[in-house]
C-alpha cells in the first residue's frame, strides 16, 4: 500500500521541478511597443537618442562629452563606470558601438526626468571582436536650464534571438 503513494508523491515532486523550468525557457514577449503619436517632448527625447546612437558609432566623443552629465553612470554586460571612462572607452575602440537597429522605443517623461528605453540589436566591436546582441536600453535624461543631459544608459541582454540580418 505505501509503494503507490511514494510513487505519487516523488511523481509529483519531479513534476514541480520540470514544469517550472520549461517556462523559464520560453523567449519573453514584446514587452514595449513604439506609439502611434508622441508630444513633442517626447519626440525631442526619441530624437536626441537617435543622436547618441550616431555620435557612439562614429566616436564622436565632442557631442557625447556635452550630452553625459557629468554624474552620468553606464550599465554594461562587463561592468558599470561613469562618464570618464565611457568617453575613454569610445575614444579608444574598447566598445566600438558600430550599429544600433532600434525596433521599438517607449518614452515617459515625469518632470523634468526622461525614462526612454529601446528595444534593439546593438552590432559593436569589443576588444577586436565584432558581436551582435539583443538588448532592452534604458537611457535616463535629466533636464537643466532648459537643456537634456543623460544621467544613465543601462543594457539589459533579452533572451530573445537577434533580428536583423546580417546580410
Amino acid at each position: 500500500m505505501m509503494r503507490p503513494i511514494v510513487t505519487v508523491i516523488m511523481t509529483v515532486g519531479l513534476l514541480t521541478m520540470i514544469v517550472p523550468s520549461s517556462y523559464a525557457q520560453e523567449p519573453p514577449k514584446e514587452t514595449i511597443k513604439t506609439a502611434g503619436s508622441h508630444t513633442p517632448e517626447q519626440q525631442e527625447i526619441i530624437n536626441l537618442s537617435k543622436k547618441k546612437w550616431d555620435w557612439m558609432a562614429d566616436k564622436n566623443v565632442d557631442s557625447l562629452k556635452v550630452l553625459f552629465d557629468d554624474k552620468a553612470m553606464f550599465v554594461h554586460m562587463g561592468g558599470t563606470w561613469g562618464k570618464t571612462r565611457e568617453l575613454a572607452t569610445i575614444k579608444s575602440g574598447g566598445i566600438w558601438y558600430k550599429k544600433a537597429v532600434v525596433y521599438a522605443v517607449e518614452v515617459k517623461i515625469f518632470g523634468n526626468t526622461a525614462i526612454l528605453l529601446n528595444d534593439i540589436d546593438l552590432v559593436a566591436v569589443v576588444g577586436g571582436n565584432e558581436v551582435t546582441n539583443p538588448f532592452m536600453v534604458t537611457e535616463i535624461y535629466i533636464k537643466e536650464n532648459s537643456k537634456w543631459k543623460m544621467g544613465s544608459l543601462t543594457f539589459s541582454h533579452l533572451l530573445r534571438p537577434v533580428k536583423m540580418n546580417n546580410d
